[in-house]
């Protein structure tokens, strides 16, 4: 039964849909809009304020408030009560406005006669645009109704505002996605690239908004939602560990009666089926960016996407609009899993993310295609459109939009200089990595993919230093056989031909979790059931991949590390188990490796404290430097607050490794350093000058790594090191820089 209140709600939709639908500029429609919604709510005052920068207000237009401080009144994010919605996103509804907390009053505006304030905000998916306000002089607070009812006029706002009904001049009323935008990210995967937009999943636009026959729009939502259930029910078949417990999770929400009667009592109030999923989804993002808890985020998430399947159901939009991909595309998302990134595969320039971690399937991904990644890049699916020309760079975590000539000017020199310096490089290639006073740096490169094999002749590294099995579990849905591992380990070492590969056995848990397999609910996982550990307890796919390796290797060679070893007793395990293999391999008449070196990753302090018979017992050990270093300064590397706070040159960083250093030499336990460290000159060369002669990298940074090597005197080096410890330096890098400047 549809009350007077819904009925009211319609009307009002219906006039301001023939309002848009009358030609007139930007700045007439808002003006319309405002008289409309004062003239159909009853209240004196109606003013639309809207953002001309991420921090400003201004009102752009107003019924009731004097006229010449259109476009004259300003104010901050947070500012009076118009800022205070904006920057909230929460509603303000006060009888008594100038005793409201944090009232400012504008007396260019007028409005000292008005008592009441209703303030809203408008916002698209999260995105805020601006605040709906309507005032009366008498003191009262707004009911329900009339809450909804300007709701509905800010949804409307926020949905022209995103086509272009309000273009106008000034910067308040400029076009959408049409002006140069620059976001800050994080840094995933080093490099500089520029393109043009690919959206993983173009943004579905909305463009009829009311309906004057809800029967027809609640059979339209009902028969959308069947084919939605239907879809996951699909979706669910065949789906096993965590993909599962995501789908049940979705079938929960496609199921929720609450879901649909909220979408339905928009629809009597006069919304168009896709509006009143738009207006449910944006409450839901809106709640996003409010919700501490991951679990509650997650689920928020889950809301959100069927709200998209939803939405292409309703629309007919679906992810193959038709458009072509650009020849150099730039992916941009809110996040993608491995799999899906793989199908990418290097016809991606870059990739940019709302989402992810620098620990991510998708980093992991990106790092072993060597394509340029800034993740928690903010707004960048609702700011870009596909086609539009960004640059990423992906050294700084910093993405241009449609950058301006001085921004492009500016950023292909910079390519252009790091194309000239590997150039440079080029010249080096095959040359040792020798340091000026005579010492031989050997440097490696990281793998995970077979697509980076062709790497290993091209970058000037000797070998892999470490092969990161995991991917392969990482990109299926169900666990891969034995035979197929064995095929792809094969491929890698035929590859690598008489240069060495060390094998890392794999390393889930924490950020890295397979999609068939359940999760584990723990507060700290990046300290919790990971890599060794779950080998340890799960020794089946363990004993499955060192099978795998032994075969593949057919009486080769075969270097086999494990990960996150922190106790001896633990590798002396892991190791158990590869002499197991072995002794059931001969059994089985099959040929074993010639040699098989078995060494471990010291990620964690404890180990590099371990009794003396570990070290005599290991074969070799590499340093994890990206977890070893977030344990050693208890700073998370995927929290930006505190992991750019710990500098790799810092003293006592420096000082531990040396120590490590010092013990591996007494035992004469061969060893080496793995991580983002090693591929920065200035840490590579530092680690260098302490000992550390075996250094593994992206392929990308073994040029500028040996270039510098070849140029540095590392006992000179050292000296400096030790002078500026002595001292009492907090970090070296500062007397490092200078030494290099004065002697490169």
């Amino acid at each position: 039964m549809i009350d007077r209140s819904e009925s009211e709600s319609r009307k009002l939709l219906v006039r301001l849909r023939d309002t848009m639908a009358e030609e007139a500029a930007g700045q007439e429609r808002l003006d319309k809009i405002t008289h409309l919604t004062a003239d159909s709510m009853g209240t004196e005052v109606c003013s639309v304020y809207l953002f001309r920068d991420d921090d400003t207000l201004e009102l752009c237009a107003t019924e009731g408030l004097k006229q010449e401080a259109v476009h004259r009144t300003r104010m901050k994010l947070g500012e009076g009560l118009v800022g205070r919605v904006a920057r909230t996103g929460k509603m303000v509804n006060t009888a008594d406005a100038p005793s409201e907390r944090g009232f400012r009053y504008m007396p260019e505006t007028g409005e000292e006669i008005f008592s009441s304030f209703l303030g809203l905000p408008i916002q698209r998916l999260g995105e805020k645009l601006g605040v709906l306000v309507v005032q009366t002089k008498d003191k009262r607070e707004f009911t329900h109704d009339e809450i909804y009812a300007l709701e509905v006029v800010a949804m409307v706002l926020a949905e022209m505002a995103e086509l272009g009904a309000f273009v106008g001049e000034g910067a308040a009323l400029k076009a959408r996605h049409t002006q140069p935008t620059m976001i800050r990210g994080i840094t995933g995967q080093e490099g500089t690239t520029e393109g043009h937009v690919w959206l993983h999943e173009p943004r579905v636009v909305v463009t009829n908004l009311v309906t004057e026959d809800p029967q027809r729009e609640r059979e339209r939502l009902r028969t959308a939602v069947e084919q939605l259930r239907v879809s996951v029910d699909e979706m669910l078949e065949g789906a096993s560990g965590e993909q599962l417990e995501v789908l049940e999770a979705y079938r929960m929400f496609a199921n929720s009666k609450g879901w649909r009667t909220r979408m339905e009592e928009d629809i009597d109030r006069g919304l168009s089926a896709e509006a009143a999923v738009e207006k449910e989804q944006s409450v839901a993002r809106a709640r996003m960016s409010q919700v501490a808890d991951p679990y509650l985020r997650e689920r928020l998430h889950d809301l959100d996407d069927l709200s998209n399947r939803l939405l292409r159901i309703l629309t007919g939009q679906g992810r193959e609009t038709g458009a072509e991909m650009p020849a150099d595309p730039i992916l941009v998302a809110r996040n993608i899993g491995p799999a899906e990134l793989l199908d990418y595969g290097r016809r991606l320039k870059g990739i940019v993310l709302e989402e992810g971690s620098v620990g991510s399937h998708a980093a992991i991904v990106a790092r072993a295609l060597a394509i340029p990644l800034v993740i928690h890049a903010q707004r960048i699916t609702n700011e870009a459109l596909n086609g539009d020309h960004i640059m990423v760079d992906g050294d700084h975590g910093i993405v241009h939009l449609r950058p301006d000539d001085s921004v492009v000017s500016a950023f292909r020199d910079k390519i252009a200089m790091q194309a000239q310096a590997q150039e440079r490089y080029t010249s080096i290639r095959q040359k040792p990595a020798t340091s000026l006073c005579g010492k031989r740096v050997t440097l490696l490169m990281n793998a995970g993919l077979l697509a980076d094999l062709p790497s290993l002749p091209t970058s000037g590294a000797e070998g892999v230093g470490l092969f990161r099995t995991e991917l392969q579990f990482l990109i299926r849905n169900q666990m891969p056989r034995r035979k197929e591992l064995v095929e792809t380990y094969k491929r890698v070492m035929d590859a690598a031909g008489d240069k060495p590969v060390v094998f890392r056995t794999l390393d889930i848990g924490s950020d890295k979790v397979l999609p068939y397999m359940k999760p584990n609910d723990e507060p700290n996982p990046a300290l919790g059931w990971r890599a060794i550990r779950v080998g340890l307890d799960k020794p089946g796919v363990m004993r499955m991949q060192i099978q795998a390796l032994l075969r593949a290797a057919s009486g080769r060679p075969l270097s086999v590390m494990f990960p996150f070893v922190a106790q001896y007793e633990e590798f002396r395990a892991a190791r158990d188990e590869v002499q197991k293999a072995v002794a059931i391999e001969r059994k089985l008449g099959r040929a074993v490796p010639e040699k098989i070196t078995i060494g471990t990753m010291l990620e964690t302090p404890s180990l590099a404290y371990a009794s003396k018979k570990f070290f005599e017992d290991v074969e070799f050990i590499s340093i994890g430097g990206n977890d070893l270093k977030q344990f050693f300064f208890a700073a998370d590397r995927e929290n930006e607050r505190v992991r750019r706070r710990y500098d790799t040159l810092n003293v006592s960083f420096l000082t531990f490794l040396e120590g490590i250093v010092q013990r591996c030499s007494e035992s004469g336990t061969p060893l080496s350093f793995c991580g983002e460290d090693a591929g920065r000159p200035i840490e590579a060369v530092c680690l260098a000058a302490i000992g550390l002669h075996k250094l593994s990298m992206r392929p990308a940074s073994i040029g500028p790594v040996k270039s510098l090597v070849m140029r540095t005197d590392l006992d000179a080096l050292y000296d400096v090191i030790c002078d500026a410890r002595e001292r009492g330096e907090q970090s070296v890098r500062e007397s490092v820089l200078e030494y290099l400047r004065w002697n490169g």
